[in-house]
């Protein structure tokens, strides 16, 4: 059973809160639930799609094949009529649409008369929409009842009957009408996990003991900021938002320097403002996690699509040379991780950690039985209390053999803490001869860079031993890759390396992975880029050259079947 539903029509029309509802529905059946978004840059109007494919297996990207399509303008059923299966199906109110459509895939159902007879009003047409769709699947209706009760609770009982009703009149609607309806949605049972990117994100700083977010809203980072400030209260954490990005990592900085694990967010363009600040994070040695969720540019691009653009910009900016760790997670269960063990290595080595996420990543939703809060690394590694009153002295940039001096809290002792953006001593005060200089780069770049690097895990490798083929990816690619060997191990000899640590960049003591590369016959680069810019980076770290390049870079992630006709078409 693998079957996925596509609402289209223009924002504001309740296109998110059907697909979330959808996805829910089937995450709390049992079902693996894989869901993406598409969506324009305005409040109303344009053309938008939320997508939710369902299956008893494990499922990690989008497909082109569509089985119900929930038309809410006619440029839906224009541009999605050609994705339906063969059993695919068009769900539309004739009424809305001012027209009918004639086929029998074509399945007319008046969301908005049924909405205003058994709800009492048009509002809750979205409602009868969804009824519709689980009547067309053969579902019950006992899950998504309890949802609905619990999203309309607080609006008062009158309000939660009423979309009850709305909700049966939907669905006994297409049990009366839709003849050709012939899904089988097998039973499930135990519920799974629904969580999209941006919420394993801010869910692992939080695990993390993050206690300051502070950011400027922007997509697709703004979602991790309002995940966090509805978790306030419960977590003990503050949220600012800045008046722009300066603000938000000098704020972020601040607080760390006085004793908090703490984070900002940003996109590209407030990245581009952020890079003074990631340069005073590298001088004066203060942890910091930036999240950097990236979407085409250059300048404002397409705000609300996907692409992997950033990422020689994540690694090579800034002014100076100093390590940071960069983090690209390529699912949400990466993203829970990867966070945690981002807010880790910044505090351990005293160094800022960036975690490079996507459009894409943010917006889809994967399915888990569960995370294991056993996995996650907490350490306090400051000097705090009793601790630090009872050094004799304290120097803030003392050396050390491993580099990494003591990192005290302000007004916790007598000790007098000192950081500065200049060159400065061991005591944290300016200086300007050439020893301590060189005395200084070698304890806070060269003694740390190796140690960090033992830190970082290589990359994934999916497939059989010795592959002929073997496809190459980082961040958000990982889920559609992962798929597309599935799918193709049948006719290749293939496999997958999918990279998610990137800075410093993995050595191959451990797994040595250039050497399997070296051995295949071809290695296809996936990227959402069009320089190939991790096939860059994977060429200056280990002096391999991929045979090939797929890359796209209009905005949009690769489908499944996209990605394997592409790999078809350069194997032959």
């Amino acid at each position: 059973m693998d079957y996925s539903i596509k609402i289209g029509g223009e924002a504001g029309q309740g296109i998110q809160t059907i697909g979330d509802t959808l996805a829910k529905v089937f995450a709390r059946s049992g079902y693996h639930v894989f869901s993406h978004q598409d969506y324009e840059s305005r409040v109303r109007g344009g053309h938008n799609f939320y997508q939710v494919r369902f299956s008893d297996s494990v499922i990690s990207a989008s497909r082109d094949s569509i089985d119900i399509l929930i038309a809410f303008d006619q440029e839906s059923i224009t541009r999605y009529e050609k994705e339906l299966s063969g059993n695919g199906h068009v769900i539309y109110d004739p009424s809305s649409l001012k027209t009918r459509f004639e086929g029998p895939h074509f399945l007319d159902v008046p969301f908005s008369d049924l909405a205003l007879e058994h709800g009492g009003s048009k509002i809750m047409a979205n409602t009868v929409s969804i009824g519709a769709v689980m009547g067309m699947l053969g579902m019950e209706l006992n899950i998504l009842s309890d949802l609905i009760r619990e999203t309309f609770i607080a609006k008062g009982e009158e309000v939660v009957k009423a979309n009850l009703n709305a909700l049966r009149s939907g669905h006994l609607f297409s049990v009366e009408h839709c003849e050709r309806c012939s899904f089988t949605v097998t039973r499930s049972s135990e519920a799974k996990l629904l969580i999209s990117g941006t919420e394993a994100i801010a869910l692992g700083a939080l695990a993390s003991g993050c206690r300051f977010y502070c950011a400027y809203p922007m997509t697709p980072s703004t979602g991790i900021m309002n995940y966090i400030a509805g978790k306030e209260k419960e977590y003990g954490v503050v949220v600012e938002q800045a008046e722009d990005e300066i603000s938000a990592i000098n704020m972020a900085l601040g607080a760390s320097f006085g004793g908090a694990r703490s984070m900002t967010g940003t996109s590209g363009g407030g990245f581009a403002l952020m890079v003074e600040g990631l340069s005073l994070a590298g001088m004066t040695e203060t942890p910091v996690v930036i999240a950097l969720g990236q979407r085409p540019g250059p300048a404002t691009g397409l705000p609300t699509r996907t692409e992997q653009g950033d990422l020689q910009f994540a690694l090579y900016t800034a002014h100076g040379e100093f390590p940071r760790v960069l983090f690209a997670p390529g699912t949400p269960e990466q993203a829970f991780y990867l966070t945690n063990k981002a807010f880790d290595l910044a505090e351990k080595y005293q160094v800022p950690a960036i975690v490079l996420f996507d459009q894409y990543l943010a917006d889809t939703c994967w399915t888990y039985d569960g995370l294991d809060t056993g996995k996650l690394v907490y350490q306090d590694y400051r000097v705090r209390g009793e601790e630090l009153k009872g050094l004799a002295a304290y120097k803030r940039y003392a050396y050390t053999d491993n580099g990494v001096s003591p990192l005290g809290i302000p007004g916790d002792s007598k000790h007098l803490i000192v950081a500065d953006s200049d060159e400065h001593d061991e005591e944290g005060h300016i200086i300007e001869d050439a020893a301590t200089r060189n005395a200084m780069i070698e304890k806070r770049l060269i003694k740390k860079l190796p140690l960090i690097r033992k830190e970082i895990s290589g990359p994934l490798y999916h497939g059989g031993p010795d592959p002929e083929h073997i496809i190459v990816g980082w961040g958000s690619t990982y889920g559609v890759m992962r798929e597309a060997v599935a799918a193709l191990s049948t006719q290749y000899s293939i496999g997958m390396l999918h990279f998610s640590e990137l800075s410093p960049f993995p050595s191959a003591e451990a797994f040595d992975y250039p050497g399997l590369l070296r051995k295949a016959k071809n290695t296809l680069c996936i990227e959402n880029n069009a320089t190939g810019q991790f096939a860059r980076l994977l060429r200056a770290e280990t002096g391999f050259e991929c045979s090939g390049l797929l890359s796209r870079y209009d905005g949009r992630p690769f489908t499944l079947e996209t990605l394997t006709g592409e790999i078809r078409a350069k194997l032959g």
